[in-house]
């Protein structure tokens, strides 16, 4: 009874549509011995490059036998236009580190010749 069943797969999008990707059918068979116990099979599904940022939305699976309905709990994806860029302050640093010291040079070369007089 429950080695064949649906699986869906559909993203809700920012206005609440059902939208659906993919579905397949699964026909399992029972290994011997392992008759009427509990089995767990994870099931992958890829999905290919957003083209838009109007992809944003939660992802969904289903899974469907005669009478049983399962839900997945969703991913929450955010597709950004850029993607996300890593800030860098590293030159910033560098060129602001590099002036501090050469004030501070100029400065303590000016208290020595001036203590020096």
């Amino acid at each position: 009874k429950y080695t064949k069943f649906s699986i869906f797969y559909y993203w809700i999008n920012s206005l609440g549509q059902k939208i659906s990707i993919c579905n397949r059918s699964e026909n399992v068979a029972i290994p011997s011995g392992k008759e009427n116990k509990t089995a767990t099979i994870s099931y992958n599904h890829t999905i290919p490059p957003l083209e838009n940022t109007s992809s944003t939305g939660t992802y969904y699976c289903d899974v469907k036998w005669n009478d049983i309905q399962k839900m997945g709990k969703g991913v929450f994806v955010l597709a950004r236009g850029t993607g996300y860029v890593e800030t860098s302050y590293g030159w910033e640093i560098l060129v602001t580190l590099t002036c501090l010291l050469a004030a501070l040079s100029i400065t303590a070369t000016a208290l020595l010749l001036w203590k020096r007089k």
